[in-house]
């Protein structure tokens, strides 16, 4: 099994990414957000709640790679964290640039 928060791999790419919500308001890993709608993405998903069904409907999955230490955010979750990360940003670092 992958541990996803070890691989250097992973880490290395979203690094420089900084979480823009406060600690204390922070359920969800950050890491594991971005994991999860890529996935998510990449079979199909066209909105948050999209995000949101790939996710509970392969939680069992995700929990072999991810923490899910609150279990699956919901899509408001995915849609607030994300509008707030810069997206010209976010596709720079999944180009590779």
């Amino acid at each position: 099994m992958i541990d996803i928060h070890r691989s250097k791999i992973v880490s290395s790419i979203f690094s420089d990414i900084t979480d823009p919500r406060s600690p204390r308001n922070s359920q969800h890993l950050l890491l594991e957000l971005i994991i999860i709608t890529i996935c998510a993405v990449i079979c199909g998903a066209k909105g948050w709640e999209d995000i949101e069904t790939f996710a509970k409907e392969r939680e069992d999955r995700l929990r072999r790679y991810l923490t899910l230490p609150y279990g699956i955010p919901c899509h408001d979750t995915f849609r607030r964290v994300f509008s707030r990360i810069n997206p010209e940003y976010l596709e720079k670092i999944l180009q590779g640039a």
